[in-house]
């Protein structure tokens, strides 16, 4: 079950009413993405100024991705958390972005795996909880995101992890309980505390209730917003933490989303300001001037209109080979030609260096020491600007890498999940 876009309960409250407007937020911080008073897109704007001088700057990496989630843009967020992660490997924050992202994608089952190689780089529970509970409850494991979102309301995501708590205790059925978890929002005149309400009257089982709830707080929205509350108690536990987090509703099996988002022309480096306010961010590799020039995707992401959320869907990514003939054996060498792969791949990297001939050499000497297991399993080195990568894949998705991954452990080779970027170049070990 994928959306289009993601956003906090700022925005998935105004969309389940049908407003295609993000309702207003205060000008001060709303979370992690930024320990200043403003908003996300003045964050962003400025992450992407510091970024524009310094591509490299963990922090900024860091905190663009979050404003990038903040506003909606999975795939931005997607690219900067992948380009701190090469920045710095061995610091949680990047696996937790991705999980993020995975959750803003309502993927919680794909968001897993981030989230467990962050604690092991670690993240504490407050960290990650108001993400990874809404991973849990998306999977229907509310017992599980409650503890996480307990644990987050000591973290900077406090007042975001009180709203998902609220909404986890009432799809559990705790009506009380979701109630007293909203107290303290209501205490201080949070903007959005009536339409949680709203919802948990909903989602256990009083439509009626939260109709008039929603009516009030959002004066006219009774007709569009009644047919979602009266069906929303009927859905199963993880659609139900989909469609009043996410904006994302089931219809005829297929899901439906309770909002689109307006299009706005692509900024270019002297646009991008505080008046940031796209679900795409377009033309992010020009901003920071990696040395390469927009792809031919990337033009389309920054000129064309969203379409239906499952168009919304990166390429379909490459197939992993399951079988291959195998030429006769020859010392292992590196090819000269790259092949071409969308950025965001998901990869494992199997080790690096500055000998891109010695890294395929040691992919021999694992191969011929485990045949069975890369059996059909290609191997590349990803050439960076500061080192190379000796990788294989690229993966389906995340619960494939992690199945090899775990397998590769149980033999003694350690694998970590990694993800290319544009200025990757990725050649093919010869011979595979």
């Amino acid at each position: 079950m994928r959306g289009f876009r993601s956003v906090s309960l700022f925005g998935a409250l105004a969309a389940c009413a049908g407003s295609l407007c993000v309702v207003a937020v205060p000008a001060a911080a709303q979370g992690s993405y930024s320990p200043y008073n403003e908003t996300a897109a003045a964050a962003l704007a400025r992450y992407v100024r510091t970024l524009a001088q310094d591509p490299k700057d963990f922090d900024a990496l860091i905190g663009a991705g979050r404003a990038a989630l903040e506003l909606g843009d999975a795939q931005s967020a997607a690219g900067f958390f992948a380009r701190a992660d090469e920045v710095n490997p061995r610091s949680p924050l990047p696996q937790e972005g991705m999980g993020a992202v995975q959750v803003a994608n309502g993927d919680g089952k794909a968001a897993m795996p981030y989230f467990t190689r962050a604690q092991q780089l670690g993240a504490t529970q407050a960290m990650l909880g108001c993400q990874r509970g809404l991973a849990y409850d998306l999977l229907g494991q509310q017992a599980n995101a409650q503890a996480d979102y307990r644990a987050a309301l000591s973290g900077a995501d406090a007042e975001e992890a009180r709203r998902r708590l609220a909404l986890s205790l009432a799809i559990s059925g705790d009506k009380a309980g979701a109630i007293a978890a909203l107290a303290p929002l209501s205490a201080n005149g949070d903007a959005v505390v009536a339409r949680v309400r709203g919802f948990v009257l909903a989602l256990t089982g009083d439509p009626n209730a939260a109709i008039t709830a929603i009516n009030t707080a959002m004066p006219g929205s009774s007709s569009s917003v009644a047919p979602f509350l009266q069906r929303l108690s009927s859905l199963p536990a993880g659609q139900k933490a989909a469609a009043v987090n996410l904006g994302i509703f089931p219809d005829a099996n297929q899901p439906a989303y309770a909002y689109s988002a307006p299009v706005r022309p692509a900024p270019t480096t002297a646009a991008v300001s505080e008046s940031v306010s796209t679900d795409r961010l377009a033309g992010i590799d020009a901003l920071l001037g990696v040395g390469s020039q927009p792809s031919a995707q990337q033009a389309r992401i920054s000129t064309q209109a969203p379409q239906p959320a499952v168009q919304q869907q990166a390429s379909p990514l490459q197939p992993v080979r399951v079988a291959y003939s195998a030429p006769p054996p020859k010392p292992a060498s590196v090819q000269r030609t790259a092949k071409s792969f969308d950025d965001g791949k998901i990869w494992l990297e199997l080790g690096s260096g500055q000998n891109p001939t010695a890294l395929a050499q040691r992919f021999d000497r694992m191969k011929s020491d485990h045949e069975e297991l890369f059996k059909g399993i290609p191997a590349y080195v990803a050439q960076s600007s500061d080192r190379a990568r000796l990788v294989i894949g690229p993966f389906r998705g995340s619960s494939d890498a992690s199945i090899l991954s775990d397998d590769l452990h149980t033999v003694g080779i350690e694998a970590i999940r990694w993800s290319n970027s544009d200025s990757d170049r990725i050649v093919p070990v010869a011979g595979e």
